[in-house]
């Protein structure tokens, strides 16, 4: 497949590069930036440009069989702070991206939508892909819309989309270029010896899925010629107290923690059902936690002394985490 990955040298899209290459795929990245921590991969072809310039991006899609949409413009908190940039950044552009595949011929489009955000709070658990579409930010208000713009292309525009929805993704390379997940923080706050504020008491519930579990899952759907909506969890719930509890295990250090006021955009729980994608992809998460979290942890003590490359994001100062689910490129 000649494969182009949108957002490809952010945290997802760069574990989805990789697995591209791997399985022989053609690739082609297009990002605002390079990726912080690492050169150009071997037999990619990069270009760096904003998501705005309609003509550059244009060009730039030509001749895809598949394009991977893995860009976010907000987090659930900012998008709540700032709408019209959760809209226009998020929502309109990816009205326009549809809008230059029709133009261009390209049916194949893989999204990765939100688990975390788009149901609200449940009225089931685990959450299955039929659940009512009931998001309290507008973070997940944006994903619902852009869900259906992408559903409305594929009912008259002949576009073959996937949506995957996530639960809240970790792994190496996040937490290095400014991202806000949990997990990396609490891994960098461990690592930094800093303290680490939380938003709420810890009993928020998430279900934690590795960032190659969901590649493969990426990949595996794009290669399939199968559409469809598909959550892509554990199937499993953790609180954010025995998240960092883990956390400590592993790393062998004690964190410090500040619990703050709960945010308004959080739901309680979190826990998604994902037999849909076993039963079509055949596919299952196949990273148990303490394991994903000791390798992670390894991965933060091995570039602990590297900087960020010329170009890309460095990391923010603070620690400050949530249990939200933010898949982004590094914008």
């Amino acid at each position: 497949m000649r494969c182009v990955v949108l957002g490809g040298c952010g945290f997802i899209g760069s574990h989805v590069v990789d697995r591209l290459v791997g399985a022989g795929h053609s690739v082609r990245v297009v990002s605002r930036r390079p990726e912080a921590l690492r050169g150009p991969v071997k037999g990619v072809e990069y270009r760096f440009l904003d998501y705005g310039n309609r003509a550059s991006f244009a060009a730039t899609i030509a001749g895809a069989d598949v394009v991977f949409h893995m860009i976010s413009a907000t987090t659930p908190a900012s998008g709540d702070q700032n709408p019209m940039l959760d809209i226009e950044g998020n929502l309109a552009a990816t009205v326009g991206l549809l809008d230059l595949m029709e133009q261009a011929g390209i049916r194949r489009l893989v999204y990765v939508s939100s688990g975390g955000v788009v149901y609200g709070t449940p009225q089931e658990l685990p959450i299955p892909e039929t659940h009512p579409l009931r998001p309290i930010n507008s973070y997940g208000i944006v994903k619902v819309a852009i869900e259906s713009y992408i559903d409305l292309s594929a009912r008259t525009k002949g576009l073959m989309p996937v949506i995957l929805r996530p639960a809240n993704v970790y792994g190496t390379r996040l937490g290095r270029e400014g991202h806000e997940f949990l997990v990396s923080r609490l891994l960098r706050s461990a690592l930094l010896g800093q303290p680490v504020s939380i938003w709420g008491d810890g009993s928020i519930v998430r279900d934690y899925l590795h960032v190659n579990d969901l590649a493969r899952l990426a990949v595996l759907a794009a290669e399939s010629g199968i559409t469809g909506t598909f959550n892509a969890g554990s199937g499993t719930g953790v609180s954010v107290r025995a998240l960092i509890d883990l956390v400590s295990e592993v790393s062998g250090r004690s964190l410090v923690v500040d619990y703050g006021s709960p945010r308004a955009c959080d739901v309680p729980v979190s826990i998604l059902d994902c037999t849909r994608a076993r039963d079509v992809f055949g596919w299952m998460p196949e990273v148990a936690l303490r394991e994903g979290l000791a390798q992670t942890w390894a991965w933060h003590l091995a570039t602990r002394n590297e900087t960020t490359l010329p170009g890309a994001i460095p990391d923010r100062a603070s620690v400050t985490a949530s249990g939200d689910h933010i898949p982004s490129d590094a914008l």
